[in-house]
């Protein structure tokens, strides 16, 4: 999401990474990885529970999962992973975005 950081925004979206680990190894990861968008830690799992995100010890932790939430607050499209590398490509989170674009024109 990097690499494409500049197309999201450009198609009316933020990105928000929430991640497991304390405030500080969150700081300092996002400073020494030069991260675009902003991160927010999440301590206790809370949000994680919150979007019914699967924890797996023999998948290292928490599988991933994407949210597009609209303005209004509504979950557009959800993606829970199945595995680490099971992440949603650029390409279609912003074909995604494309098309609830065109829904609100």
């Amino acid at each position: 999401m990097c690499q494409d950081y500049s197309r999201f925004i450009e198609a009316g979206a933020e990105i928000l990474a929430i991640g497991p680990d304390g405030p500080n190894a969150f700081k300092g990861y996002w400073e020494n990885e030069h991260m675009p968008f902003p991160g927010l830690s999440d301590i206790g799992n809370k949000i994680a529970k919150l979007y019914y995100q699967e924890m797996n010890l023999l998948k290292f932790g928490w599988v991933p999962a994407m949210f597009i939430v609209d303005l209004a607050g509504k979950i557009r499209y959800a993606h829970y992973g199945d595995n680490m590398q099971d992440i949603p490509k650029n390409q279609d989170i912003l074909a995604i975005l494309e098309e609830i674009r065109k829904e609100n024109v």
